[in-house]
């Protein structure tokens, strides 16, 4: 391009941009002034539904109707509050344009030859002209860009507000709550009487008064049974709602099994099937709904989780006959996003694994919301964390300590931990971790008689008190996006992530690192320590055995499918199966003796779960039990 070329596309682009940039600044400055003149709290219909709803509180269609009007503001606000930040960003990048565009437009045309002695005065004059276009022009943007963020922090203090009817606050005697109850998609799933019992707790729960109140940081949503329930909600208990760690043990209750180390404590362990010709499986079950979860157990149930755009369910299975119990729906959660997050493909909207103590059972999903039902499926209370900053998708794993909940909340925003209350899910504490995002889930370490909850991220592995949230240790030495979790045995943690190390730190010795290595690292499967034998899997296929107090490698063995499932030590033996469902048992022992190699018969990226005499699996399609 020649000079002229260049002077003519500078001034097209200015033009552009110019107008660009005053066409959205007009946008925001009336989108604030209809703001500042309307509030978007004041829902005049709604209260006036909910006034009816006071005097006919069994009218089904009334209780339909609120929701539906409730469900319509959340998405307008949403909408709303996502075409603000959108028009400041808009307004930043076309501000930006045009200051560049005209620079290059004036350097320019500064070289071309001007006529001979202009006058002194038309030279000021120009000069003037100039610095008032720019000067007004960089206020007009200024204006606009502060009306943006005034508008999007009133978006923020709406959202607080809660201003669904679950959490809308009208007056001391007349706040009304309204949660959907467990409701089966298929008829089959639950007789008539069970039908009636659901409608009949949605009526009790919304002439119950709601007890929750407006806060920034709880949006819950609950459900008064009797008064147990009342105590529970108050944050009291007794011990019996607590399970005992014999009672843990006999379960596996969370990701990996008891407190996450990854060792399952029954017996009798099968160690042959095939998923083509159905031998030893016992029942085998077609997921509604995807998810990269894994099973858990307590007594006769299991739970698993799937979500897709439509929407996001925990599922409960019989664990003897595979008949599904009862599905309840992640949604009506004040918060919640009006459209499902972005997530890749290996990671999707339900990756982590639910938690059961025995009495609830709890659940985090990719949009952030958490959910608690209790064993029979109904719905105890939720509430949304905010949409967690994650390219890939959550996928930390939940696990339960008495009355605590613990959630690692690592996002592009920074590390966090979350405890919340199990009866209620009301914040207990929180605690800002120094690291970055992570895709690990936390464990329980039994370090020196006390409970640790310790956590793998970027760039640290950290032990905190679960009391309170304080930071015990902190040991420097991950990198990389951290996807498997730590381990713990005999006073030492394990911890290793593929592109960084592979780490034991010693609690013993003031939290020293041991030994290290970095032949062998996993992306996502998480280490297990059984019988002074650490055991590692990669995704590129290795498996591999070293010792835990010295770090010498014992065996390593190589097959053709990688691994994304966790090893699990049960019974002597170590299961883990690779991607394409093919599992892969192996004596705990410092030579490598091959037990059986079964296939399921499709993929398979979840970690096994087991009870006495079977084993659950997960593949792409199917949820088997399995037992000789």
């Amino acid at each position: 391009m020649n000079k002229e070329q260049k002077i003519k596309l500078a001034k097209q682009v200015a033009t552009i941009a110019g107008i660009m940039t005053i066409f959205v600044s007009l946008l925001l400055l009336i989108n604030y002034y209809q703001l500042s003149t309307h509030d978007p709290t004041e829902s005049k219909i709604i209260e006036a539904l909910v006034q009816r709803l006071a005097d006919d509180p069994n009218n089904e269609e009334l209780i339909e109707e609120i929701r539906n009007y409730d469900l319509l503001a959340r998405k307008a606000y949403f909408n709303a509050q996502w075409q603000v930040k959108t028009g400041g960003y808009l307004l930043l990048f076309f501000g930006a344009l045009l200051i560049i565009s005209l620079r290059i437009y004036y350097s320019l045309t500064a070289k071309i030859e001007e006529p001979k002695d202009p006058p002194e005065n038309e030279n000021l004059r120009k000069l003037l002209a100039q610095k008032w276009i720019i000067g007004a022009g960089t206020v007009f943007i200024a204006i606009s860009l502060v009306a943006a963020v005034l508008s999007n922090k009133h978006y923020v203090s709406y959202s607080a507000l809660n201003t669904s009817v679950a959490n809308k606050e009208i007056s001391d005697e007349d706040q009304i709550e309204v949660v959907d109850v467990v409701e089966d998609e298929e008829s089959s799933l639950k007789d008539s009487s069970d039908r009636s019992q659901d409608v009949s707790t949605t009526a009790e729960s919304v002439k119950s008064e709601a007890k929750s109140s407006v806060d920034t940081t709880s949006d819950d949503v609950q459900i008064a049974e009797d008064s147990q329930d009342d105590l529970q909600e108050s944050g009291e208990g007794n011990a019996s709602e607590f399970p005992a760690i014999g009672e843990i043990k006999n379960n596996h209750n969370a990701f990996r099994g008891p407190f996450g180390n990854g060792i399952s404590f029954h017996t009798n362990i099968p160690t042959q099937w095939d998923g083509a010709s159905n031998k030893n499986i016992i029942w085998k079950k077609k997921i509604p709904k995807p998810g990269y979860n894994s099973p858990v157990i307590w007594g006769d149930k299991l739970f698993i989780s799937g979500g897709d755009k439509e929407s996001l369910v925990v599922f409960c299975y019989d664990r003897n006959t595979g008949e599904l119990l009862w599905r309840g729906k992640a949604d009506n959660i004040p918060g919640s996003p009006s459209e499902m997050p972005k997530t890749t493909d290996d990671t999707g909207l339900a990756a982590p694994t639910v938690t059961t103590d025995g009495r609830r059972v709890y659940a985090i999903f990719a949009t952030g919301d958490v959910i608690a039902f209790n064993m029979s499926g109904e719905r105890l209370w939720a509430k949304n964390l905010g949409v967690p900053d994650n390219h890939y998708g959550h996928s930390s794993s939940l696990i339960s300590w008495k009355e605590k909940l613990f959630i690692q909340y690592d996002t592009n925003d920074g590390g966090k931990i979350i405890t919340l209350n199990v009866f209620n899910g009301d914040i207990i504490w929180q605690k800002e971790r120094d690291s970055r995002i992570s895709w690990a889930s936390p464990i329980l370490a039994p370090v020196d008689g006390n409970f640790q909850l310790v956590l793998s991220g970027v760039p640290i592995v950290a032990g905190y008190n679960p009391e309170n949230g304080n930071e015990i240790w902190s040991v420097d030495c991950m990198m990389g996006e951290v996807g498997p979790s730590p381990a713990y045995a005999d006073g030492s943690i394990f911890a290793a992530n593929e592109y960084a190390r592979l780490v034991a730190i010693n609690s013993d010795n003031d939290y020293q690192i041991d030994w290290e290595k970095m032949e062998y690292l996993p992306e996502v499967s998480s280490p297990v320590v059984s019988d002074n034998l650490l055991f590692l899997a990669t995704s590129y296929g290795v498996l591999v055995c070293y010792d835990a107090k010295s770090g010498e490698k014992y065996w390593e063995q190589e097959y053709n499918n990688g691994f994304y499932s966790s090893p699990i030590v049960a019974d002597g033996k170590v299961y883990i199966i690779d991607m394409s469902g093919k599992a892969h048992i192996i004596e705990v022992s410092r030579e490598f003796n091959l037990i059986a190699e079964p296939e399921l018969g499709e993929e398979a990226f979840a970690t096994p779960a087991f009870a006495q005499d079977r084993i659950y699996l997960r593949g792409r399609e199917h949820l088997y039990c399995i037992g000789e």
